[in-house]
């Protein structure tokens, strides 16, 4: 699993960095928020470390850009702080979207244990993700049921919920099972 670094303490980030090894995680590194933002809008990833204040982008702000971002799977978000540890820092960094709240110095132990957390969140965002994309179909008129028991064509439903339309033709099997006397090919 990529885990996306971002410090501007080279230390920070080498210690982060190392535990990841250890871990057999890939990590990739950003020195601020802007360029790990710059890194992340070009290759999501499933998790991101940060440190809370940074020059230019701090990582709350960070963690609130992603959390706009219209992507498809869930980023889990851990942030890191020396200095912003008291319970209303907490709860301000919860406001903003962060998953999970580490102080400095970082216990390898601790993150280890946060990180495998978090691969259990994302196992179960991907099955939720998964369940939403099931349709209730009618076994025998393929309509599609709506929130509150409203049923609607298939077609019409497709059409307003992509961009695809549709152009009708015949299988091969359709075609000899109705229309016997045509000789297919």
């Amino acid at each position: 699993m990529k885990i996306l670094i971002v410090d501007d303490d080279e230390i920070s980030q080498k210690v982060v960095k190392r535990v990841l090894e250890r871990l057999d995680y890939e990590d990739i590194l950003a020195s601020d928020g802007k360029q790990a933002w710059e890194v992340f809008d070009a290759e999501p990833v499933p998790v991101v470390i940060s440190d809370w204040v940074m020059p230019d982008m701090s990582g709350l702000a960070l963690c609130q850009k992603i959390r706009k971002r219209p992507q498809t799977d869930y980023t889990y978000f851990i942030l890191l702080t020396g200095t912003l540890t008291g319970k209303y820092s907490y709860m301000e960094a919860m406001e903003a979207g962060v998953d999970d709240f580490l102080t400095k110095p970082l216990d390898p132990v601790v993150l280890h244990g946060r990180l495998r957390v978090a691969e259990r969140i994302l196992s179960l965002m991907r099955q939720v993700k998964q369940l939403e994309g099931l349709l209730d179909v009618c076994a025998y008129c393929k309509r599609i049921r709506h929130k509150g028991e409203t049923y609607e064509d298939m077609e019409a439903y497709i059409r307003k919920s992509t961009l695809a339309d549709f152009s009708h033709t015949i299988c091969p099997d359709c075609a000899k099972k109705h229309f016997p006397e045509v000789n297919l090919p």
